[in-house]
């Protein structure tokens, strides 16, 4: 087996299934009923896999949310992204993906999403999502 193969087998394309969101922890926001606030929240060094050939995608992760009663907890957020490392998926799917994700444990008023991904063969993507409370 050569080295190259090693590297291939070592890291297996791994599929959307196996990011838990339960890793999610939410902090309790004590202004709720004073304050009506925005918050943002970046990580510029998201990676994942491109699922049709297992090459490295890179990106900046942005969320905007306003919540209602609960805040994100931001190492559990750090630990939820870092599950993206190894998964095969698209990046129109990964902002649908951490969007349904993120809406079930906050419960926000407002969600904005939006992965700004770095150039591959001349062409950069960005993809905006957008959750508003009913």
């Amino acid at each position: 087996m050569t080295d190259q193969n090693q590297n291939e087998t070592s890291n297996p394309i791994q599929s959307p299934t196996i990011v838990d969101r339960h890793v999610l922890n939410t902090i309790e926001y004590k202004y709720k009923n004073q304050r009506d606030i925005i918050i943002t929240i970046k990580q510029p060094e998201y990676t994942s896999v491109c699922p049709m050939t297992g090459l490295p995608d890179y990106g900046c992760i942005s969320i905007n949310y306003r919540p209602k009663e609960k805040l994100i907890e931001l190492k559990s957020l750090k630990l939820y992204l870092v599950q993206y490392r190894n998964v095969g998926i698209f990046y129109e799917h990964v902002v649908n993906q951490i969007m349904d994700d993120l809406v079930s444990v906050l419960d926000p008023n407002w969600m904005q999403i939006i992965g700004d991904f770095t150039a591959r063969g001349g062409i950069t993507t960005q993809v905006r999502v957008l959750y508003r409370a009913s």
